[in-house]
């Protein structure tokens, strides 16, 4: 992966005229181009799976599953509000660990979801709404977004130049448990919830789906401990009213919520 992203940086310096202060169609300053983010996705693909703390399943010996996820994921990217539809590989993984109820998505349209969030929701639309949550990230740009505010043009200079060169592991493990430096902003966490409602507004299932994480968490008696990445994002209390304005505000869509096809969907996965 260093190898592959010390050449991806010469590349951004050798043709990176003005982007100190360039700003792209998205919101924020991102020194990261389109193509750049695609291969930083798929470095960071490859070394999730080369690496034995992320137990990906093999998408061939658990083609049921993945069927599922895919199928999940490209009614998804047909809605009209997503912008890189079209630039990114928006590829889905699902990792095997039934202790960890999270998900995370990097740059390029990589997504990664832990067989203890697949097993923890109810339903097709709670599961549709958190990829779609997760697709919203990816979609507004917010990682690379943070790593021009956090890191900038001289961190990047610096890993050119052999700097610290297990920063890249770092950056890795924070992306994939939402913490560190580059966990997201409220706002970042208050857009991608948005856009996972309209997302999936563009489907059969019920948009507000991506609210029934949260829901559970507050309504079980006997829930699980609260996963150490939420522990800085907006309460699931306000982010249940974000997503309950939202759906409002686009004529409160109604659609299915699948439960007996989610079941199959977490009947395939590995005991």
């Amino acid at each position: 992966m260093r190898q592959s992203v010390s050449i991806l940086l010469f590349i951004l310096l050798a043709a990176g005229i003005g982007i100190f202060t360039s700003c792209n169609d998205d919101d924020g300053l991102n020194i990261f181009t389109l193509e750049e983010d695609r291969q930083f996705g798929r470095d960071f693909d490859q070394e999730i799976r080369n690496n034995d703390e992320f137990d990906v399943l093999d998408e061939a010996q658990y083609s049921s599953a993945y069927g599922h996820l895919n199928r999940i994921k490209n009614d998804l990217l047909g809605s009209d509000d997503l912008n890189h539809r079209e630039d990114f590989d928006w590829k889905a993984r699902i990792i095997k660990n039934d202790t960890v109820l999270n998900a995370f998505a990097v740059p390029g349209g990589y997504m990664y979801f832990y067989t203890g969030l697949i097993r923890y929701l109810d339903n097709e639309a709670q599961f549709a709404g958190v990829m779609a949550h997760e697709m919203a990230h990816v979609d507004k740009r917010h990682t690379t977004q943070r790593m021009t505010k956090i890191y900038g043009f001289q961190f990047l200079t610096g890993l050119l130049l052999g700097e610290d060169p297990d920063k890249w592991a770092e950056i890795a493990a924070d992306l994939a448990l939402g913490l560190g430096q580059l966990q997201f902003s409220r706002n970042d966490e208050y857009e991608a919830d948005e856009f996972a409602v309209k997302y999936t507004a563009d489907t059969d299932l019920y948009p507000k789906g991506v609210a029934g994480f949260f829901i559970k968490l507050e309504d079980e008696e006997n829930r699980p401990k609260i996963p150490e990445f939420l522990s800085t994002h907006p309460s699931p209390d306000n982010r249940i009213e974000q997503i309950d304005a939202v759906w409002k505000d686009i004529d409160s869509p109604t659609g299915d919520k699948s439960p007996e096809r989610y079941r199959e969907f977490k009947n395939a996965l590995p005991e």
